[in-house]
């Protein structure tokens, strides 16, 4: 499991409705694996995903010029890189 934002274990809770695949729901269940605990992991990789995905669109250009700056000149202080 990665790393979360949060304790999952300490937070607040909201009653949500989701609709589950029937046999993801039995598998879980014999498997003993909490649901609503499982889904909360996954919308947290989730979210954590599409931030990330956000912020590199957002730093587009950031990242653009900097790459374009390397390309051209290296790596600031590369003369003393020991690999």
């Amino acid at each position: 499991m990665g790393r979360h934002e949060y304790d999952l274990a300490t937070q607040a809770r909201k009653p949500t409705n989701v609709s589950l695949d029937i046999a993801l729901v039995a598998e879980a269940k014999r498997l003993g694996i909490n649901i609503s605990r499982a889904c909360e992991v996954g919308l947290t990789e989730q979210i954590a995903k599409e931030r990330g995905r956000l912020w590199k669109e957002e730093n587009a250009s950031a990242l653009e010029s900097s790459n374009s700056y390397v390309d051209r000149r290296g790596l600031p202080l590369g003369q003393y890189r020991r690999f």
